[in-house]
């Protein structure tokens, strides 16, 4: 029960911060928050949502052939995993998020369209994979010692989280939608950044000093 509850609470760390840069996924869900309303905008998310599981899944899948090598090098794949981290987050904090709204601006007649939408934006950006497995690496989502259901739990939890994320930011942005400046998306990037940037520095840390006691 001990490992099933640190691979949910994993899951859903890892599902929020994969949706968390506000990308053309973002600017798309916020344009439609504002023009459409919350729900079309939630759907493009769940759409969004669905493209990062597959994504994942693929990710572990082809994690789980090399079990051995991970349980051997966990640590240097911690210092590989925060280092992708800390890049793509700075990355993050230095982008405009502004240039890709002409980008996310796709049109959609019912909630199905809004999913399709939602996924294919996403699911056009390989590129994922390296930050998803910075992610696995930085978290440890994959162990040897993990079976079927623990990863069961663990894609439950990333889409899970994923959801959380844009229910919260739908929400914001509906709530907030007179005083919302899609400037102020500078301001999110750059905290999701430095967010990034801070985990893969006490991730790098911890890695070091267990390198340094071997």
């Amino acid at each position: 029960m001990e490992q099933l509850a640190i691979i949910l609470y994993r899951g859903i760390i890892i599902g929020v911060l994969i949706s968390a840069p506000m990308g053309p996924i973002g600017m798309l869900v916020i344009q439609r928050t504002l023009s459409k309303g919350r729900w079309p905008a939630f759907f493009t998310g769940i759409g969004a949502a669905v493209s990062d599981l597959v994504y994942c899944m693929l990710t572990g899948f082809g994690l789980s052939f090399i079990t051995d090598f991970i349980e051997s090098q966990q640590v240097m794949l911690q210092i590989v995993g925060g280092a992708v981290l800390a890049l793509f987050g700075l990355y993050l904090f230095r982008k405009n998020p502004t240039r890709a709204l002409k980008t996310a601006q796709v049109q959609s007649n019912n909630y199905w369209s809004d999913v399709v939408a939602g996924f294919f934006l996403t699911f056009s950006n390989p590129l994922i994979l390296f930050f998803i497995i910075g992610l696995f690496a930085r978290f440890c989502f994959i162990l040897p010692d993990y079976q079927i259901h623990h990863y069961i739990v663990g894609y439950f939890a990333i889409f899970a989280g994923a959801l959380m994320w844009w229910y919260v930011v739908t929400y914001l942005v509906n709530k907030l939608r007179r005083r919302f400046n899609v400037r102020s998306l500078w301001l999110v990037n750059r905290i999701v950044g430095a967010v990034l940037i801070g985990m893969a520095l006490v991730g790098v840390s911890m890695a070091v000093k267990s390198l340094l006691h071997l």
